[in-house]
């Protein structure tokens, strides 16, 4: 599943065979008396946070590492950081790092942020002099002029963040390992790190950065590796890599969702209720590909023979980057179907579909009129694209389907 990177670009990173594992406790001794006479000993199990992962970061790339939550990816920053040690494997890095990677790290919350500049910068490598150069542009790229001054337990976490940043970037690092930490900052900051990141690519400059916004991910990375559980999923072009995430993910939610509705919902040899789930286009043909702005219906089937009250019919619809669109229920307008033994079906129109480019899922869930009891559900039961009919000058998630008027002035 893994690509090769492309061996005429020399590596800024090279991440050889990498494990790591910790020891989690499950049984410790209570009392000396215990160590003492009964000998009792520590009993714990290994959790391996990362597996014989392999890769190259080619030099003067923004290189993106995704995966979901607890699947090893801040181990693996840490690693490249050099604050953990692999207990298997190398990491060679040919040039200056610079990390970034829990907020306010370094930070003493008792000092100023003047007094913590010099101090993180001393610890990322800063001479006393470089740090005295560098400290205007440090605070003004923060934009704390007015608060530097103060002990930082006093910052929100937008001001810490801003400010650990700002140190890291200053120490003009050829490789730049950055936390996803950064997704607290405002709109402005977010503006200012582009900005930050796009002037480093023209360096030649390497970035590293995790995060779990894949469309930024997409955006700004040339390639991505996809860690899951502490291996090595996929590595290459960010776009295929993932989409490739996504799909997994669908997947693996999919079939754990399902099973626990199953389980506590419905039991274990309770049957599905909901039989199929369609999409049509105005004329009626198959909904699996729309132009921005076509009619969408969707349909739903199910066995309301077996459903153990009046069902309500919930419709959600997902881009596959997990953003959620729209929830929408029918709420009881159909209860005059309650007692009906047999398959019912329920539409939902939309007259013009306003959502622009991509790759959207259907999802369905049966539940009661309180919308806490849940008879069936599937999160995935549908799904279908939404391409352009020619060059639109719109990105975001809506046409907003404007007008224009221009008059000379």
């Amino acid at each position: 599943m893994t690509s090769d990177l492309d061996l005429d670009i020399e590596p800024a990173v090279r991440v050889n065979g990498i494990s790591k594992t910790f020891r989690i406790v499950t049984e410790r001794n209570q009392s000396l008396k215990s160590v003492a006479l009964r000998r009792k000993r520590v009993v714990y199990e290994e959790l391996w946070a990362l597996r014989n992962v392999t890769f190259d970061v080619p030099k003067g790339s923004t290189f993106g590492i995704i995966g979901s939550n607890g699947s090893g990816k801040s181990t693996l920053l840490k690693c490249l950081a050099h604050i953990l040690r692999p207990d298997e494997g190398t990491i060679t890095a040919s040039g200056k790092t610079s990390a970034l990677l829990e907020l306010g790290a370094g930070f003493h919350p008792e000092l100023s942020g003047r007094e913590n500049v010099f101090l993180n910068g001393a610890i990322l490598g800063l001479s006393e002099r470089e740090l005295t150069e560098r400290f205007d542009d440090i605070v003004s790229f923060a934009g704390l002029e007015r608060f530097i001054d103060e002990p930082v337990k006093n910052y929100s976490s937008g001001m810490y963040v801003r400010l650990g940043f700002s140190v890291a970037i200053n120490v003009d690092p050829d490789i730049l390992v950055v936390d996803e930490v950064l997704a607290v900052g405002d709109v402005n900051f977010q503006r200012r790190c582009n900005d930050k990141f796009d002037e480093f690519q023209r360096a030649g400059k390497t970035v590293i950065v995790v995060s779990h916004a894949l469309e930024r991910i997409k955006s700004m990375c040339d390639q991505v590796a996809w860690i899951e559980r502490g291996e090595l999923q996929m590595v290459g072009d960010s776009a295929e890599v993932c989409d490739a995430y996504t799909v997994g993910m669908m997947v693996r939610a999919r079939e754990e969702g399902r099973a626990a509705q199953e389980i506590v919902v419905l039991g274990d040899d309770a049957p599905r209720l909901i039989d199929r789930v369609e999409l049509f286009e105005a004329d009626g043909s198959a909904a699996d590909v729309l132009f921005v702005g076509n009619p969408l219906r969707i349909r739903v089937r199910y066995d309301n023979q077996r459903a153990p009250t009046q069902v309500v019919v919930g419709i959600s619809i997902v881009r596959d980057d997990g953003m959620h669109v729209a929830d929408v229920n029918a709420g009881w307008q159909f209860a005059s179907l309650a007692d009906h033994d047999g398959m019912v079906t329920v539409d939902y129109a939309i007259a013009a579909l306003p959502l622009l480019k991509g790759r959207y899922s259907v999802g369905v869930t049966l539940h009661d009129d309180t919308v806490l009891k849940v008879y069936d559900r599937d999160d995935q039961a549908a799904e279908f694209s939404v391409i352009e009919r020619g060059p639109v000058p719109e990105s975001g998630l809506v046409a907003l389907e404007g007008t224009w008027s221009a008059d000379p002035s």
